[in-house]
């Protein structure tokens, strides 16, 4: 629908308007349904009995008794709704990717539209940081099957932390970036293009082959792919990889996840912009001012420039990637623990065998 509105009203779209114009309202609406959901959920998990029919079951650590942080965490694992006509809907596989990652691509689509408003051309870094987002999103749609074996899916339950973070968080703090660059154009050039390139490349290959990996051996361990890979057999009946990917670290996919969000960051460069309004601009739309910024459209010409404001930007254009290392590592946590209660000494062992977290020699 997009793409054929898009097609037949260009950038006046309604859609892509409407978005910029309502960007808080929009926020707010989602907060809204974050927060029912995590009551709804909340409320729905005590009717959840053992051995029920349903296979319906609340989260290990969602029923503690403790009212706040069971509403965060989420009491029930995987609560279900049934649809008339669409079936049964399990709430949190669906918000997992469907409205967070595919909002996410319509605030970045609707970003580049606003800047090619404002100023009558599409930046190489905007086009750059919306085709690297879509990949990953795509990516993920793609491989929908791999979310079933995640710490989300298999341990956490469906509270505010996972509500807020697929309709909020996603959408409107990853998309920062191409936010920023609708406002302030970055070119980066051939060589600027070819470093961000690189990057990205490295990072989505990192990522892409070692989740393949696991998902293979997960799922049939003598495929040709893997089948000469080494494994740890645990007392409990999993086995732990110890060569290939995952005995270059225990998390090699974070590291893949790392180094594409440093793609998302440097296209926009030393980051910040301030608006000068107020004083006429008889200078033609997206043209440059003083070689370091632009003037850009709308109901009053003005000049958008970095002055002063040069470096405080990447406060927020590099949020993303101090947010993603607090995240891995904080989940890095979560995840060793969980593996130490569920494997004993035997993690223990593996440990001594994969000695990295993430990144080999640092981490």
């Amino acid at each position: 629908m997009a793409a054929i509105g898009t097609y037949l009203k260009g950038a006046k779209f309604a859609l892509w308007t409407f978005i910029w114009d309502n960007y808080v309202q929009i926020i707010t609406v989602n907060q809204g349904i974050a927060i029912f959901l995590t009551l709804f959920t909340y409320a729905r998990s005590f009717s959840v009995k053992a051995g029920n029919k349903h296979k319906r079951e609340l989260a290990v650590d969602g029923h503690t008794g403790n009212l706040i942080y069971d509403l965060f965490i989420g009491r029930e694992l995987n609560p279900r709704i049934a649809i008339p006509v669409v079936g049964t809907i399990d709430i949190k596989a669906f918000c997992e990717l469907r409205p967070g990652m595919l909002g996410w691509v319509l605030m970045d689509l609707a970003f580049v539209v606003h800047q090619y408003r404002l100023y009558g051309f599409i930046s190489d870094s905007i086009i750059l940081v919306t085709l690297f987002q879509i990949l990953y999103v795509f990516d993920a749609l793609w491989m929908e099957p791999a979310i079933l074996s995640t710490r989300d899916l298999t341990t956490d339950g469906f509270g505010f932390m996972l509500a807020f973070g697929d309709l909020v968080w996603v959408p409107f703090i990853y998309s920062l970036q191409v936010r920023y660059l609708a406002v302030y154009p970055v070119q980066l050039g051939l060589p600027g293009t070819a470093g961000v390139l690189a990057v990205q490349a490295l990072g989505y290959w990192i990522f892409r082959a070692s989740n393949n990996e696991k998902n293979r051996f997960r799922t049939n361990p003598k495929d040709p792919k893997i089948a000469h890979l080494q494994y740890m057999q645990t007392r409990s009946g999993s086995k732990l990889l110890t060569s290939g990917w995952w005995g270059f670290s225990r998390h090699p996919n974070y590291l893949g996840d790392l180094i594409m969000s440093l793609s998302y960051s440097l296209p926009t460069g030393i980051a910040g912009y301030l608006v000068k309004r107020g004083s006429p601009v008889l200078m033609s739309l997206g043209s440059m001012v003083d070689g370091e910024g632009y003037v850009s459209g709308g109901p009053v010409k003005q000049q958008v420039i970095q002055g002063e404001a040069k470096g405080w930007g990447m406060v927020v254009t590099y949020f993303y990637v101090v947010y993603f290392v607090v995240l891995l590592v904080h989940r890095g946590w979560r995840d060793d623990d969980a593996c130490e209660k569920k494997y004993g000494d035997d993690w223990e062992e593996y440990k001594k065998k994969v000695r990295w977290r993430i990144l080999p020699g640092v981490y």
